[in-house]
Protein backbone atom coordinates (compact mmCIF):
# COMPACT_ATOMS: atom_id res chain seq x y z
CA UNK A 1 0.00 0.00 0.00
CA UNK A 2 2.70 2.35 1.07
CA UNK A 3 4.54 1.39 -2.45
CA UNK A 4 1.52 2.36 -4.45
CA UNK A 5 0.86 5.76 -2.71
CA UNK A 6 4.95 6.58 -3.53
CA UNK A 7 4.50 5.62 -6.99
CA UNK A 8 0.86 7.77 -7.56
CA UNK A 9 2.55 10.59 -5.73
CA UNK A 10 5.84 10.22 -8.26
CA UNK A 11 3.38 9.94 -11.38
CA UNK A 12 1.08 12.95 -10.19
CA UNK A 13 4.80 15.16 -9.83
CA UNK A 14 5.95 13.94 -13.15
CA UNK A 15 2.49 14.97 -14.73
CA UNK A 16 2.51 17.87 -13.22
CA UNK A 17 5.89 19.33 -14.06
CA UNK A 18 5.53 18.24 -17.37
CA UNK A 19 1.86 20.16 -17.58
CA UNK A 20 4.07 22.81 -15.40
CA UNK A 21 6.40 23.08 -18.15
CA UNK A 22 4.69 25.16 -20.79
CA UNK A 23 5.25 28.01 -18.30
CA UNK A 24 8.96 27.95 -19.61
CA UNK A 25 8.50 28.82 -22.94
CA UNK A 26 10.78 26.13 -24.29
CA UNK A 27 10.63 24.26 -27.72
CA UNK A 28 10.66 20.78 -25.53
CA UNK A 29 8.01 21.75 -23.44
CA UNK A 30 5.07 21.03 -26.21
CA UNK A 31 6.39 17.58 -26.42
CA UNK A 32 6.17 17.59 -22.36
CA UNK A 33 2.61 18.75 -22.35
CA UNK A 34 1.69 16.63 -24.65
CA UNK A 35 3.16 13.27 -22.52
CA UNK A 36 1.39 15.05 -18.95
CA UNK A 37 -1.14 12.27 -19.36
CA UNK A 38 1.09 9.39 -19.61
CA UNK A 39 2.71 9.26 -15.85
CA UNK A 40 -0.78 8.68 -14.42
CA UNK A 41 -1.97 6.47 -17.40
CA UNK A 42 1.05 3.91 -16.21
CA UNK A 43 0.60 3.80 -12.72
CA UNK A 44 -3.66 3.81 -13.97
CA UNK A 45 -2.81 0.46 -16.01
CA UNK A 46 -0.30 -1.16 -13.72
CA UNK A 47 -1.94 -0.01 -10.14
CA UNK A 48 -5.24 0.68 -10.63
CA UNK A 49 -7.12 3.53 -11.66
CA UNK A 50 -7.69 4.52 -7.71
CA UNK A 51 -4.05 4.79 -7.78
CA UNK A 52 -4.08 7.13 -10.79
CA UNK A 53 -7.43 8.92 -9.38
CA UNK A 54 -4.76 9.30 -5.84
CA UNK A 55 -1.56 11.07 -8.03
CA UNK A 56 -3.87 12.92 -10.17
CA UNK A 57 -5.37 14.34 -6.96
CA UNK A 58 -1.91 15.29 -5.39
CA UNK A 59 -0.85 16.59 -9.10
CA UNK A 60 -3.89 19.22 -9.07
CA UNK A 61 -3.21 20.70 -5.71
CA UNK A 62 0.09 21.32 -6.60
CA UNK A 63 -0.94 22.92 -10.15
CA UNK A 64 -3.23 25.07 -8.12
CA UNK A 65 -0.94 25.92 -5.43
CA UNK A 66 1.75 27.10 -7.97
CA UNK A 67 -0.21 28.77 -10.92
CA UNK A 68 -3.91 29.65 -9.16
CA UNK A 69 -7.66 27.99 -9.94
CA UNK A 70 -7.66 27.77 -13.35
CA UNK A 71 -4.63 26.20 -14.72
CA UNK A 72 -5.83 23.30 -11.76
CA UNK A 73 -9.23 23.19 -13.95
CA UNK A 74 -7.33 22.48 -17.05
CA UNK A 75 -4.79 19.93 -15.87
CA UNK A 76 -7.72 17.83 -14.14
CA UNK A 77 -9.87 18.13 -17.47
CA UNK A 78 -6.67 16.90 -19.98
CA UNK A 79 -5.04 14.74 -17.52
CA UNK A 80 -6.78 13.24 -14.74
CA UNK A 81 -9.98 12.33 -15.91
CA UNK A 82 -8.46 10.96 -18.87
CA UNK A 83 -6.15 8.65 -17.06
CA UNK A 84 -8.58 7.76 -14.11
CA UNK A 85 -11.23 6.88 -16.74
CA UNK A 86 -9.19 5.36 -19.45
CA UNK A 87 -7.18 3.23 -16.82
CA UNK A 88 -10.25 1.92 -15.24
CA UNK A 89 -12.56 0.81 -18.67
CA UNK A 90 -9.40 -0.62 -19.96
CA UNK A 91 -9.25 -3.21 -16.70
CA UNK A 92 -12.68 -3.69 -17.07
CA UNK A 93 -13.79 -7.11 -17.36
CA UNK A 94 -17.01 -9.33 -16.88
CA UNK A 95 -17.38 -13.40 -16.81
CA UNK A 96 -17.40 -14.65 -20.32
CA UNK A 97 -20.71 -16.95 -21.18
CA UNK A 98 -20.74 -19.38 -23.87
CA UNK A 99 -23.60 -19.98 -25.83
CA UNK A 100 -24.77 -22.44 -23.75
CA UNK A 101 -24.81 -20.01 -21.12
CA UNK A 102 -22.65 -21.56 -18.82
CA UNK A 103 -19.70 -19.63 -17.48
CA UNK A 104 -16.26 -19.83 -19.20
CA UNK A 105 -12.80 -19.02 -17.70
CA UNK A 106 -12.22 -16.26 -19.77
CA UNK A 107 -13.00 -12.94 -19.17
CA UNK A 108 -14.65 -10.32 -21.53
CA UNK A 109 -13.03 -7.18 -21.36
CA UNK A 110 -13.90 -3.38 -22.14
CA UNK A 111 -14.36 -3.03 -26.04
CA UNK A 112 -11.26 -1.36 -27.58
CA UNK A 113 -14.28 0.70 -29.34
CA UNK A 114 -16.13 2.08 -27.06
CA UNK A 115 -12.61 3.15 -25.33
CA UNK A 116 -12.24 5.27 -28.59
CA UNK A 117 -15.63 6.82 -27.69
CA UNK A 118 -14.43 7.68 -24.52
CA UNK A 119 -11.14 9.20 -25.92
CA UNK A 120 -13.70 11.48 -28.23
CA UNK A 121 -15.51 12.45 -25.30
CA UNK A 122 -12.88 13.99 -23.28
CA UNK A 123 -10.97 14.99 -26.38
CA UNK A 124 -14.50 17.43 -27.37
CA UNK A 125 -14.72 18.20 -23.91
CA UNK A 126 -11.58 19.91 -23.90
CA UNK A 127 -11.57 21.34 -27.14
CA UNK A 128 -15.11 22.65 -26.12
CA UNK A 129 -14.04 23.95 -23.15
CA UNK A 130 -10.76 25.83 -24.68
CA UNK A 131 -13.32 27.51 -27.39
CA UNK A 132 -15.95 28.37 -24.42
CA UNK A 133 -13.04 30.08 -22.85
CA UNK A 134 -12.47 32.63 -26.06
CA UNK A 135 -15.96 33.45 -25.51
CA UNK A 136 -19.73 33.02 -24.87
CA UNK A 137 -20.88 33.03 -29.23
CA UNK A 138 -19.51 32.08 -32.51
CA UNK A 139 -18.39 35.27 -33.82
CA UNK A 140 -16.68 36.04 -30.07
CA UNK A 141 -14.56 32.82 -31.06
CA UNK A 142 -14.18 33.74 -34.85
CA UNK A 143 -13.02 37.11 -34.08
CA UNK A 144 -10.36 35.65 -31.19
CA UNK A 145 -8.86 32.91 -32.96
CA UNK A 146 -8.21 35.44 -35.97
CA UNK A 147 -6.45 37.71 -33.80
CA UNK A 148 -4.59 35.22 -32.32
CA UNK A 149 -3.60 33.55 -36.12
CA UNK A 150 -2.88 37.32 -37.17
CA UNK A 151 -0.15 37.79 -33.87
CA UNK A 152 1.20 34.30 -34.84
CA UNK A 153 1.67 35.26 -38.73
CA UNK A 154 3.18 38.59 -37.91
CA UNK A 155 5.64 37.13 -35.25
CA UNK A 156 6.65 34.57 -38.23
CA UNK A 157 6.67 37.94 -40.58
CA UNK A 158 4.33 36.39 -43.25
CA UNK A 159 1.62 38.32 -45.00
CA UNK A 160 -1.43 36.31 -45.11
CA UNK A 161 -4.98 37.65 -47.13
CA UNK A 162 -8.22 37.12 -45.56
CA UNK A 163 -9.63 34.14 -47.19
CA UNK A 164 -6.32 32.71 -45.89
CA UNK A 165 -7.03 33.63 -42.53
CA UNK A 166 -11.01 32.75 -42.47
CA UNK A 167 -9.70 29.11 -43.70
CA UNK A 168 -7.37 28.93 -40.92
CA UNK A 169 -10.31 30.45 -38.38
CA UNK A 170 -12.97 27.45 -39.75
CA UNK A 171 -9.58 24.59 -39.36
CA UNK A 172 -8.44 25.64 -35.98
CA UNK A 173 -11.43 24.08 -33.87
CA UNK A 174 -11.14 20.71 -36.33
CA UNK A 175 -7.47 20.65 -35.88
CA UNK A 176 -7.78 20.83 -32.39
CA UNK A 177 -10.34 17.88 -31.66
CA UNK A 178 -8.05 16.09 -33.90
CA UNK A 179 -4.69 16.59 -32.07
CA UNK A 180 -6.60 16.16 -28.92
CA UNK A 181 -7.83 12.41 -29.89
CA UNK A 182 -4.43 11.72 -31.60
CA UNK A 183 -3.03 12.99 -28.36
CA UNK A 184 -4.86 10.55 -26.14
CA UNK A 185 -4.99 7.63 -27.99
CA UNK A 186 -1.11 7.80 -28.57
CA UNK A 187 -0.45 8.26 -24.60
CA UNK A 188 -2.61 5.20 -23.99
CA UNK A 189 -1.35 3.23 -26.19
CA UNK A 190 2.05 4.19 -25.09
CA UNK A 191 1.05 3.25 -21.14
CA UNK A 192 -0.31 0.37 -21.97
CA UNK A 193 3.15 -0.41 -23.62
CA UNK A 194 4.91 0.19 -21.15
CA UNK A 195 2.46 -1.71 -18.31
CA UNK A 196 2.31 -4.57 -20.36
CA UNK A 197 6.49 -4.30 -21.16
CA UNK A 198 7.25 -4.48 -17.37
CA UNK A 199 4.46 -6.85 -16.66
CA UNK A 200 1.78 -5.10 -14.94
CA UNK A 201 -0.55 -4.96 -17.57
CA UNK A 202 -3.78 -7.14 -15.95
CA UNK A 203 -5.04 -7.87 -18.98
CA UNK A 204 -4.50 -9.38 -22.60
CA UNK A 205 -3.27 -7.36 -25.17
CA UNK A 206 -6.42 -7.07 -27.38
CA UNK A 207 -6.54 -7.49 -30.95
CA UNK A 208 -6.40 -3.99 -32.81
CA UNK A 209 -7.06 -5.13 -35.76
CA UNK A 210 -10.61 -5.96 -34.46
CA UNK A 211 -11.34 -2.27 -33.25
CA UNK A 212 -15.30 -1.39 -33.93
CA UNK A 213 -17.19 1.68 -33.14
CA UNK A 214 -20.69 1.16 -31.54
CA UNK A 215 -23.70 1.47 -33.98
CA UNK A 216 -24.60 4.19 -32.15
CA UNK A 217 -21.60 6.14 -33.33
CA UNK A 218 -23.35 6.32 -36.87
CA UNK A 219 -26.42 8.32 -35.98
CA UNK A 220 -24.46 10.78 -33.86
CA UNK A 221 -21.88 11.51 -36.50
CA UNK A 222 -24.40 12.20 -38.98
CA UNK A 223 -26.32 14.55 -36.72
CA UNK A 224 -22.97 16.36 -35.43
CA UNK A 225 -22.47 16.80 -40.00
CA UNK A 226 -26.08 18.14 -40.09
CA UNK A 227 -25.82 20.43 -37.65
CA UNK A 228 -22.62 21.66 -38.83
CA UNK A 229 -24.49 23.63 -41.01
CA UNK A 230 -26.90 25.04 -38.39
CA UNK A 231 -24.57 28.17 -37.68
CA UNK A 232 -23.57 30.06 -34.97
CA UNK A 233 -21.65 28.05 -31.82
CA UNK A 234 -23.97 25.12 -32.51
CA UNK A 235 -21.95 24.43 -35.70
CA UNK A 236 -18.43 24.60 -34.16
CA UNK A 237 -19.22 22.23 -31.69
CA UNK A 238 -20.74 19.95 -34.07
CA UNK A 239 -18.06 20.70 -36.13
CA UNK A 240 -15.62 19.59 -33.69
CA UNK A 241 -17.68 16.54 -32.91
CA UNK A 242 -17.75 15.69 -36.56
CA UNK A 243 -13.85 15.78 -36.83
CA UNK A 244 -13.39 13.80 -33.11
CA UNK A 245 -15.71 11.13 -34.14
CA UNK A 246 -13.54 11.22 -38.42
CA UNK A 247 -10.55 10.63 -36.18
CA UNK A 248 -11.95 7.27 -34.14
CA UNK A 249 -13.63 5.65 -37.56
CA UNK A 250 -10.42 6.81 -39.14
CA UNK A 251 -8.83 4.45 -36.82
CA UNK A 252 -11.13 1.64 -37.60
CA UNK A 253 -10.17 2.13 -41.04
CA UNK A 254 -6.48 1.17 -40.07
CA UNK A 255 -7.29 -1.71 -38.61
CA UNK A 256 -9.78 -2.77 -41.91
CA UNK A 257 -6.66 -2.21 -43.88
CA UNK A 258 -4.57 -4.34 -41.24
CA UNK A 259 -7.11 -7.01 -41.24
CA UNK A 260 -7.36 -6.73 -45.46
CA UNK A 261 -4.12 -7.34 -45.69
CA UNK A 262 -3.25 -10.08 -44.17
CA UNK A 263 -2.84 -12.63 -46.71
CA UNK A 264 -0.23 -9.77 -48.55
CA UNK A 265 3.20 -10.90 -49.22
CA UNK A 266 3.94 -7.25 -49.66
CA UNK A 267 1.89 -6.69 -46.70
CA UNK A 268 4.78 -4.01 -44.67
CA UNK A 269 5.08 -2.18 -47.88
CA UNK A 270 1.51 -1.66 -48.68
CA UNK A 271 0.61 -0.31 -45.21
CA UNK A 272 4.15 1.70 -45.04
CA UNK A 273 2.91 3.59 -48.04
CA UNK A 274 -0.78 4.36 -46.96
CA UNK A 275 0.97 5.41 -43.90
CA UNK A 276 3.40 7.68 -45.80
CA UNK A 277 0.57 8.99 -47.93
CA UNK A 278 -1.42 10.13 -44.89
CA UNK A 279 1.54 11.13 -43.59
CA UNK A 280 2.36 13.74 -45.98
CA UNK A 281 -1.08 14.38 -46.97
CA UNK A 282 -3.96 14.82 -44.40
CA UNK A 283 -7.00 15.03 -46.65
CA UNK A 284 -5.94 11.35 -47.04
CA UNK A 285 -7.44 10.42 -43.31
CA UNK A 286 -11.02 11.40 -44.91
CA UNK A 287 -10.58 8.52 -47.01
CA UNK A 288 -9.25 6.16 -44.30
CA UNK A 289 -12.08 7.33 -42.08
CA UNK A 290 -14.48 6.46 -45.18
CA UNK A 291 -13.29 3.11 -44.96
CA UNK A 292 -13.96 2.55 -41.28
CA UNK A 293 -17.46 4.48 -41.98
CA UNK A 294 -17.97 2.26 -44.86
CA UNK A 295 -16.77 -1.17 -43.11
CA UNK A 296 -19.49 -0.39 -39.56
CA UNK A 297 -22.25 0.02 -42.61
CA UNK A 298 -20.92 -3.27 -44.52
CA UNK A 299 -18.78 -5.55 -42.29
CA UNK A 300 -15.77 -6.02 -44.62
CA UNK A 301 -13.58 -7.24 -42.37
CA UNK A 302 -16.41 -10.10 -40.95
CA UNK A 303 -17.04 -10.74 -44.71
CA UNK A 304 -13.24 -10.97 -45.46
CA UNK A 305 -12.13 -13.30 -41.88
CA UNK A 306 -15.25 -15.38 -43.00
CA UNK A 307 -14.09 -16.03 -46.34
CA UNK A 308 -10.38 -17.12 -44.86
CA UNK A 309 -11.84 -19.25 -42.32
CA UNK A 310 -11.84 -23.39 -42.71
CA UNK A 311 -14.95 -24.97 -43.74
CA UNK A 312 -16.56 -26.97 -41.02
CA UNK A 313 -15.43 -30.64 -40.58
CA UNK A 314 -18.38 -32.48 -41.75
CA UNK A 315 -20.70 -34.16 -39.49
CA UNK A 316 -19.89 -38.06 -38.67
Amino acid sequence: MIAAMAIALAAGLASALMFASITSGAAISLLLIILAPLPLMVVGLGWGAATAAIGGGAATVLIAALFGLPYSIAFVLVNVLPAWWLAHLILLARPHHNAAGDPDDALEWYPVGRILIWIVIFATIVTAATLLTMGGDAATIQKTLRTGWVELVEATGLVLNDSTLDALVLIAPIGAEITAVAMLTINLWLAAKIAATSGRLHRPWPDLKSTTLPMTAIAVLFAAIVCSFAGGLLAIMAQVLTSGLSMAYAMTGFAVLHTLTLAMKSRALWLGCVYAVVAGFAWALLAIALLGLADAVFGFRERYLRSRSPPPLPKS
